[in-house]
């Protein structure tokens, strides 16, 4: 592909500054109509080295409201954003809707630099792609529009500009022994180029090419194809909105009607002597993986779901009563807030995402996008069909990354429900627990209950299990919670040392 680059394209100033003012002009209104319509515009500008790209940035924005924007540049992750999943730093600066985020760089550094420095094993780079295609996938599918700018300069040209980077005493730091190392290897860093913009050129997220020798021309270029990708979506939308119509019901999946749930036997039970005595087992042991999982800085994810009054709550309390606080963070899920709403519906979890050698506890998850915004309407049909796919990647992310990940079902009758909900009731220490939304989430019970059986097949993967706690015992649940999260931690610290002794 980029060998057919014609790279000597040039345009003239005059003609530069006419198309420069007139599209600039375009630009500034289709950004204040993106705003409006709630659009969340990504621009990521990639490249060869001394391409531009800084250049290009600074004047795309002359153009746009710097109250609109933010700019990011990815420079090497620091110790913090090494500890967490590679597309962590990046998922955690998607721009709100209305709100434009330009990426000096970006998350393809990943199968460009570190590929070629060898910071990534290539047995490892079909994953990374297939990473950052799921992720470029599940913003566009949110309602985010990219543009992918890849500015591209010659093995010469390149030289030349590395040289006069050099002779500057302002911006000789700017060029690297590793910057050299490319240019000396140049055919060969073209080639891993070549790949990724093969393997990521997407109908939702193309790559345009930017000849980059002239900088005038790169500029127009730029330009140009950042304001017609937006007036193309803008309108795209409108008629959308226009030949919307309204869709009908769902047909009932009588797959999930007798699903999971209804084999879960609610009888298991624990007498209190039994749990004492595994409860304190237990606890020690989780006490002393705690300190080998930091050691061997193996982050791991624990989500729980159930029904409200299920016994979430008394699961978390118990199992991170032996923890060292300072390596653990439980992060209770309500209903989103006012920023996360103008956000991808994940974004608020990668915020929480644990660093490598810690503990990340949900109580409740990104599942509410299967279940209450199914049931309640919050979401529509394509979305929440299409977030089973979108979760299942977010997690093999994770545990891609060397996350331990498990998620609880807690999981009583409806007979036991209506107890603890008197119980609750009765009980001024505990009222506060017992809400109007409780007992309206109980009258949809069967509804609930085939979300959650589909949710549990369709989700329940080898690096991402979903367990099922008979929790009419709340004995019986909190030491099954327990026993599973002991036997995960000590099958891959065996697993984190073996590798380890194998490497050695």
């Amino acid at each position: 592909m980029l060998e057919k680059i014609d790279l000597s394209k040039t345009v003239d100033k005059e003609r530069y500054k006419a198309v420069r003012d007139e599209v600039g002009a375009r630009l500034g209104v289709l950004q204040r109509e993106c705003k409006a319509a709630g659009i969340p515009v990504i621009i990521v500008f990639e490249g060869m080295g001394a391409a531009g790209k800084g250049i290009q940035i600074n004047r795309l924005i002359q153009h746009l409201d710097p109250r609109g924007f933010s700019v990011y540049a990815s420079s090497r992750p620091t110790e913090d954003e090494e500890m967490r999943p590679f597309l962590w730093r990046y998922w955690i600066k998607t721009p709100a809707n209305g709100r434009i985020a330009i990426f000096d760089r970006s998350w393809y550094c990943r199968v460009q630099r570190d590929r070629f420095d060898g910071i990534i094993d290539e047995g490892d780079v079909a994953g990374a792609f297939q990473d950052i295609l799921s992720f470029e996938k599940q913003l566009t599918d949110g309602g985010a529009v990219i543009i992918k700018l890849f500015l591209y300069i010659s093995k010469e040209e390149q030289k030349k500009r590395f040289k006069k980077l050099e002779e500057s005493k302002e911006a000789s730091w700017r060029v690297s022994e590793s910057d050299w190392k490319r240019n000396e290897h140049y055919d060969d860093y073209l080639q891993i180029n070549e790949e990724m913009l093969e393997r990521t050129d997407t109908h939702e997220a193309p790559w345009t090419i930017i000849e980059a020798t002239d900088k005038n021309y790169a500029a127009m270029k730029v330009l140009t194809t950042v304001t017609d990708r937006l007036e193309y979506e803008l309108a795209k939308r409108r008629e959308e909105a226009a030949g919307k119509k309204k869709t009908a019901a769902s047909i009932p999946n009588e797959r999930y009607k007798n699903g999971v749930l209804s084999g879960v036997d609610l009888t298991k039970s624990l007498t209190r002597e039994e749990y004492k005595e595994k409860l304190d087992k237990l606890q020690k042991q989780l006490e002393i993986l705690h300190s080998e999982i930091y050691r061997l800085r193996i982050p791991v994810v624990i989500g729980f779901e159930g029904w409200d009054a299920g016994g979430k709550g008394g699961a978390i309390k118990r199992l991170t009563s032996h923890l060292d606080p300072r390596g653990y963070q439980v992060n209770p899920t309500a209903a989103p807030n006012d920023i996360e709403k103008v956000h991808h519906y994940l974004w608020r979890f990668w915020n929480n995402v644990p660093k490598a050698g810690h503990i990340a506890i949900f109580d409740r998850t990104w599942y509410g996008r299967v279940m209450v915004e199914r049931i309640e309407g919050f979401c529509t049909e394509a979305d929440w069909k299409r977030a089973y796919q979108e979760i299942n990647e977010m997690e093999a992310h994770m545990a891609n990354a060397g996350a331990i990940i498990l998620k609880f079902w807690l999981h009583i009758d409806k007979d036991e429900q209506e107890r603890r909900f008197k119980e609750r009731l009765e009980d001024p220490a505990k009222q506060w627990k017992i809400t109007d939304e409780d007992w309206r989430n109980r009258e949809k019970w069967d509804q609930y209950e085939e979300a959650v059986n589909e949710m549990l097949v369709r989700t329940s993967t080898t690096y991402a299990p979903w367990i099922v706690v008979e929790g009419n015992s709340k004995y019986y649940a909190r030491v099954k919670v327990l026993e599973t999260v002991v036997d995960a931690m000590e099958e891959k610290i065996k697993e984190v040392k073996r590798k380890k002794k194998g490497k050695g």
